[in-house]
């Protein structure tokens, strides 16, 4: 008899015990994505500050460079890694933009981000992709080359 009370219990205390959920609804995030072009004064303004950078990477102009770095990488650019980026890019050509969207990062939110193509060259050939925050400091510089 105990046994059939406790069994009965058990099976009865799940049902007391257990919770309903009533109107529950989902929205979406009021997060808009943005457009996946960027606009021609976001361009002009975020190749202004990429030719500068070139510039100052040419010359080796440290102090240039830093100006035109953003805070959240400054303590990451080392002079080995500006060496790096100078080794990768051909600093002697011109630029041209071949692309220009946006850029998705793990914490959400969304970057600017431009290829330029060597002038004259296909795009296989070689490929700079630069990300930039919203105010037009640069956050990373990638070389990319036919062979990668």
């Amino acid at each position: 008899m105990k046994k059939l009370m406790l069994g009965l219990v058990v099976l009865f205390g799940q049902f007391f015990f257990a919770q309903e959920v009533v109107n529950m609804k989902v929205q979406e995030s009021q997060k808009t994505a943005p457009q996946s072009e960027l606009s021609k004064e976001k361009i002009k303004l975020y190749n202004g500050k990429f030719f500068e950078f070139v510039n100052a990477l040419k010359s080796s102009d440290r102090k240039a460079m830093d100006e035109l770095i953003s805070e959240k990488v400054k303590t990451l650019v080392t002079d080995d890694v500006l060496k790096k980026v100078k080794d990768g890019i051909d600093v002697t050509k011109k630029f041209e933009v071949l692309k220009s969207d946006y850029m998705p990062v793990a914490d959400g939110s969304n970057y600017p981000v431009i290829q330029y193509k060597y002038e004259g060259d296909s795009a296989a050939q070689g490929v700079v992709s630069v990300v930039f925050e919203e105010n037009g400091k640069i956050l990373g510089v990638k070389p990319l080359s036919k062979s990668e």
